[in-house]
């Protein structure tokens, strides 16, 4: 047996007897005489001592026998894969306590040269199972019946020394399996294990071979790697590789030649800083990892490349690259599949990035305040971390000036925000009130007045229902005057 810590093998029992109907279902597969082992992710986080939200476990029974076997446990089954050998349980303990439980019949899996999807192929013993499996840290298995982990990869060992290699060629590995390179980049920043050259070296060899991988398996992949502590290993890693150039090549794009004078930042660093520095600051104001914050990071520059210009006197511009790069970015995640809403909301934060500096460094003036959160929307904290995040600036005493006037800037937002509905601007006066004053029906003419209206609520603040309707009559009457 690999040799284990007290606290590992501590978290390993712990893993593998996580209460009474969780034993009880481990005795049933003994009982009828299968083996049954907790193998993959379970055992390496427990391992690591890191939070485990399901339980993975393989056994020599068939998927029927599986579900025979858990029914006499739990009736929350259901079939989550039964070809390839999968049923899937939810174990509800009596203090209420939840644990969801995937069972697969040992695998030997081919692979077709044209699909990363396996010829199913059931096992008769564990062997042939976990060399199948990703990575060595996940190729451990558990005995839960008589508590000995079974490690023929050397797993544990790559766990201490904090490296990643594959039970196979890592060649062989990432050609039946292409989605596993992606993996590889995601437990770089998850787990912080360092890629061994020679699965470097292969994943630059094969990395053409991700164009096999539907556009939502790199999604899922890349925003699992965005929502990690820290994306900069991993986005590192796919860009050295090759990798990103496929799938995400405007982030390769960004590591433009600087120009000799240097007037520019290298702007694939800025940019991997800024993450961080999002990162940062969704702790410190109390979020969640938020993908909308963390994608935003990761496009707001990628418009500087198309429209880097070098002006007179050694300068280097890049005018509106903030419209460019909503535009690319609405291109790349509709290529990555992400949903309308999230592509949206991370579009239009890149087009608004710059927004704050547009301002000058003069008093925030209310009308600058009240369009400023209209066109932030639903996304003004959002715009806060990102715009935030997106000083990194080595000179002190600009970094703090900027950070004092966006203090300044939310301070002006909460307290013109507590004498008006900032959240909800809108004009004074509704469609149906507007033809009631102006006595018309539905038409331009509406739509006109309430434009006016909003941009005299944007400017002046709100009025009264008397103060709005003799400014929108005034206003038609010069309108009427001019034709």
């Amino acid at each position: 047996m690999p040799n284990l810590t007290k606290i590992q093998r501590a978290a390993l029992d712990a893993a593998g007897s996580a209460g009474p109907k969780l034993d009880s279902l481990v005795a049933a597969f003994g009982q009828a005489g299968h083996e049954l082992y907790l193998v993959g992710g379970s055992v390496r986080d427990a391992i690591l001592d890191r939070p485990s939200i399901d339980l993975d476990y393989t056994t020599s029974a068939r998927p029927d026998e599986i579900e025979r076997l858990v029914r006499k446990v739990t009736n929350a089954v259901w079939d989550v894969g039964r070809a390839f050998g999968t049923i899937a349980c939810r174990i509800t303990e009596a203090d209420g306590s939840e644990q969801l439980v995937e069972i697969t019949t040992f695998r030997a899996d081919a692979y077709d040269e044209s699909s990363r999807k396996p010829v199913v192929q059931f096992g008769d013993h564990l062997g042939g199972d976990l060399v199948r499996r990703d990575f060595t840290v996940n190729a451990m298995a558990l005995n839960v019946t008589t508590g000995e982990l079974l490690d023929p990869f050397g797993g544990l060992a790559d766990l201490d020394a904090m490296v990643l290699r594959t039970p196979s060629a890592p060649e062989i590995s990432f050609s039946d399996d292409p989605l596993r390179m992606l993996r590889a980049a995601r437990f770089a920043s998850q787990l912080g294990l360092r890629p061994v050259p020679e699965m470097v070296e292969a994943m630059k060899a094969d990395a053409e071979r991700i164009k096999i991988i539907s556009a939502e398996r790199v999604r899922d992949e890349l925003t699992k790697l965005l929502l990690t502590d820290n994306p900069r290993p991993g986005l590192d890693l796919l860009v050295d590789t090759g990798l990103a150039d496929i799938i995400l090549p405007e982030l390769p794009a960004l590591q433009m030649e600087r120009d000799e004078h240097n007037h520019h930042k290298d702007v694939y660093q800025h940019t991997l800083t800024v993450i961080e520095q999002a990162i940062e600051l969704e702790r410190a104001r109390g979020h969640k990892p938020d993908l909308i914050n963390r994608l935003a990071a990761l496009f707001h520059d990628i418009g500087k490349p198309r429209t880097r210009r070098f002006e007179p006197g050694g300068k280097v511009s890049f005018h509106h690259h903030d419209v460019v790069g909503a535009k690319m970015t609405r291109k790349r995640m509709q290529a990555l599949h992400y949903s309308n809403e999230q592509i949206k909301a991370v579009a239009e934060l890149v087009e608004l990035h710059l927004r704050f500096h547009g301002y000058g460094e003069g008093q925030w003036t209310d009308s600058a305040v009240r369009r400023y959160v209209r066109d932030a929307g639903e996304e003004l904290e959002h715009l806060h971390i990102l715009t935030r995040a997106d000083c990194t600036t080595r000179n002190s005493r600009k970094a703090e000036r900027l950070r004092r006037a966006y203090e300044e800037l939310e301070w002006r937002i909460d307290e013109l925000g507590q004498r008006e509905e900032l959240a909800a601007i809108r004009p004074d006066l509704d469609g149906t009130q507007i033809m009631e004053v102006l006595g018309i029906g539905e038409g331009r003419e509406v739509g006109a007045a309430y434009k006016f209206l909003l941009e005299r609520r944007l400017e002046d603040g709100p009025m009264s229902q008397e103060q709005a309707k003799q400014a929108l009559l005034n206003w038609w009457q010069t309108r009427q005057a001019n034709g």
